[in-house]
């Protein structure tokens, strides 16, 4: 059972769970694949036996714990190791979007977070992913902070700024791609017909690399210790590829806009490298689909 392309499918979700719990939980034993996957104990135990024959070294049965526990040379095979997603999941087990049933965790850790602030009206999201589907335009009762007005948009994608969930969208009121946040979308009329034409947002379609160096008046002690936190090699950290739509999300979230001597060092801690280059690509990226449009 060495070639994982012999595994049936659902084995090898359950050797997935295994390894997760073995890996981030140290453990795993024979109740928690019944629990989890609703099968006999006789089921279970052929299982683990299974899993050790396709992974075999990886895990072994402590009898004081009456569990299996990760060897020294334990190394996944089923299973892509994120942390990034299993802080992720635990958010959102905290936040109460998920159950823990529908993650991978039998206990969670201790752990707080901080309340998500928007919400989505569930009406809202499904009538702008139908209009995402049909590629089609719909009203919508829009409340800025000035205002409330009905426009009418035909979306083609969605966007996360790391707080809120933007619609991109073609704006037929005033002939530009812009971005709408769903949460102030009072209401969505019916779905009509419309060619959004999303290859004419350029600003959607390019792409921009934001180069973030520690702040310059830190100490040097205290740029190695924002290096280190926020990844950085070489003393700077490359965003790739990030849609110039967005470039500005980014930007703002990090307080990469703020001139040096608005807010301390220590607290602003990094600085945009290459801010000319961003402004001038999305300017650059404006024109052109202004000119798309005629």
């Amino acid at each position: 059972m060495g070639d994982k392309s012999m595994i049936r499918p659902e084995l090898e979700r359950r050797f997935e769970l295994i390894e997760w719990r073995v890996f981030w939980q140290g453990r795993v034993n024979r109740y928690e694949l019944e629990e989890r996957f609703e099968i006999s104990a006789g089921q279970a135990s052929a299982d683990l036996a299974a899993y050790q024959e396709a992974a075999p070294g990886n895990i072994e049965y402590d009898k004081t714990q009456k569990a299996f526990l990760p060897r020294r040379s334990f190394k996944p095979r089923f299973l892509t190791v994120s942390a990034d997603r299993y802080l992720a999941q635990l958010n959102a087990i905290q936040n109460n979007v998920v159950t823990v049933l529908d993650t991978w965790f039998g206990s969670p850790p201790p752990a707080a977070v901080m309340p998500a602030l928007h919400t989505v009206d569930p009406s809202v999201l499904q009538r702008t992913l139908e209009a995402l589907r049909r590629l089609g335009a719909i009203s919508v009762e829009y409340q800025s902070l000035t205002n409330t007005r009905r426009r009418k948009i035909a979306p083609h994608a969605l966007a996360f700024d790391g707080y809120r969930w933007h619609v991109r969208a073609w704006c037929l009121d005033r002939k530009e791609f812009r971005d709408f946040v769903l949460t102030r979308m009072n209401s969505v009329g019916e779905v009509e017909g419309f060619d959004t034409n999303a290859m004419k947002d350029i600003e959607w379609q390019h792409t921009v690399d934001l180069k973030i160096v520690p702040h310059p008046k830190l100490s040097e002690a205290q740029q190695d210790a924002v290096a280190r936190d926020f990844g950085m090699i070489n003393g700077k950290r490359i965003l790739p590829a990030i849609r110039i739509a967005l470039a500005y999300y980014v930007i703002k979230r990090l307080n990469l806009d703020l001139d040096l001597e608005e807010i301390p060092p220590e607290r602003k801690q990094i600085f945009l490298a290459n801010k000319e280059e961003v402004e001038l690509k999305r300017q650059e990226a404006k024109a052109r689909t202004k000119l798309l449009l005629g």
